[in-house]
């Protein structure tokens, strides 16, 4: 199932086909071993404050939410092999690099995860 992301501070459509990850297997694989992630694809974790890109292959955006969906934090660029957390976050969505800047997401900005109709 795909989700929309919303960034309601601007009203701007950030995704059109997010993926929540919510079972242990797949919030652990993410994007490893893939070759690609599109500008309309992002994955969402809910109960997260922390990220690795150990085994993927692309660098990627990541973006901190708290529990009022609000951006603590954005990662651009984000290379293989690394880790990063965000004190305070509840959920983190992963995406395409450079589209953070792109969509203009920044820090206090306000997001929405909506069913896709």
């Amino acid at each position: 199932m795909y989700f929309r992301v919303i960034n309601q501070s601007n009203n701007a459509l950030l995704f059109s086909k997010a993926q929540k990850k919510i079972r242990f297997f797949s919030k652990l694989c993410g994007l490893m071993f893939r070759k690609e992630i599109s500008e309309e694809n992002a994955l969402i974790f809910y109960n997260a404050s922390a990220i690795h890109t150990f085994f993927m292959r692309f660098p990627i955006d990541v973006v901190f939410l708290n529990k009022n969906m609000r951006v603590l934090r954005i990662c651009q660029g984000l290379k293989p092999s690394r880790m990063v957390f965000c004190k305070g976050a509840f959920c983190v969505i992963e995406c395409v690099s450079g589209l953070a800047a792109i969509k203009k997401v920044k820090c206090g900005d306000v997001l929405a995860v909506q069913n896709n109709v």
